[in-house]
């Protein structure tokens, strides 16, 4: 496989913001966002200014004839991937990547039931403060993206494309070997600290100073654990100390993205976090009450915090 140059972001949010940065910061990468509508037409008027920077970014259109993609970079938000899907169509190629950085755990299976699970690589974004107004998008700390197949006792020609396109845009990465522990380990984190941040609208610093804040974060997580267990991936009490590790480097000042769709009066990824908890406990019979109420709670504050926007 050739080396990558053609690299197309298909969500411009803090995520997408980030990593469309670093590979236009690189002049031997041609870098694009992919898009339709108004959201098109915004990006080519205004760019994106990412740490008080401006891009003039490039911008597909899903409609236009589009040279294909060496790696897609998906960081859409989870309830707008499944009508989105079709867009990726013209750029996508016989030696297209595709990775998903989106939360949750299932964009991969659904992005490969269309294009093939032999394009996709998993891919974990952790630590990472992006924040977005507008089309100003902000961060203190870059953080850790891990990338591989499931897998990775051996690192195939794939993963190893990606990691050097990673090196070269100086993105911070990882191969462990259980690519899908991590996956789940990202979860646990998203169904605690996304949810509780949320409904108590409460920034990093709270988190990283009230017991009572992390009380409620940490017995989200662990109803994922026991869910966890039943499905065969290995997490245990330990993964959530490892995420203090992660946490206490964040700005104090810096917010969940699931805080930012709540202030911002947009639709949350609640379904994809709790909901998807809720929906596996019901599954295999294991109680969920703490997600299901924080699913409820989260819901009621979409519906009104909606209307006020």
């Amino acid at each position: 496989m050739q080396p990558i140059h053609n690299v197309v972001i298909f969500g411009a949010g803090a995520m997408g913001g980030y990593f469309t940065a670093q590979f236009m910061d690189v002049p031997e990468f041609s870098t694009a966002v992919l898009a339709r509508g108004e959201r098109h037409e915004r990006l080519k008027r205004d760019g994106l200014i990412v740490n008080g920077r401006h891009y003039a970014v490039p911008v597909l259109h899903p409609d236009a004839v589009n040279p294909p993609a060496d790696l897609i970079i998906v960081a859409l938000k989870n309830h707008h991937l499944p009508e989105a899907i079709p867009d990726l169509k013209s750029v996508v190629g016989d030696q297209t990547t595709i990775i998903s950085v989106m939360n949750g755990l299932d964009s991969e299976e659904v992005i490969g039931a269309v294009y093939g699970m032999d394009k996709l690589l998993y891919a974990v974004s952790v630590g990472i403060d992006a924040q977005r107004d507008g089309n100003r998008i902000s961060y203190t700390r870059p953080g850790k993206h891990y990338i591989g197949n499931a897998e990775n006792t051996h690192i195939d020609a794939r993963v190893r494309r990606v990691q050097v396109a990673f090196e070269r845009a100086g993105i911070a990465y990882e191969t462990p070997v259980d690519m899908l522990r991590i996956l789940w380990w990202k979860f646990m984190v998203n169904v605690g600290m996304n949810q509780a941040s949320a409904v108590m609208r409460a920034p990093y610093g709270v988190f990283q100073t009230s017991p009572e804040a992390q009380a409620l974060m940490e017995a989200l997580m662990r109803e994922v654990i026991v869910l966890a267990g039943r499905v065969g991936i290995n997490l245990k009490e330990a993964d959530i100390a490892d995420w203090y590790t992660f946490l206490n480097t964040l700005a104090p000042q810096g917010k969940t993205s699931m805080l930012q769709d709540i202030e911002a009066g947009r639709k949350t990824e609640v379904e994809a976090f709790g909901g998807k908890v809720v929906a596996l406990g019901a599954q295999y019979a294991i109680p969920t009450p703490i997600n299901q109420t924080m699913v409820r709670i989260i819901h009621v504050l979409e519906q009104t915090l909606t209307r006020a926007a």
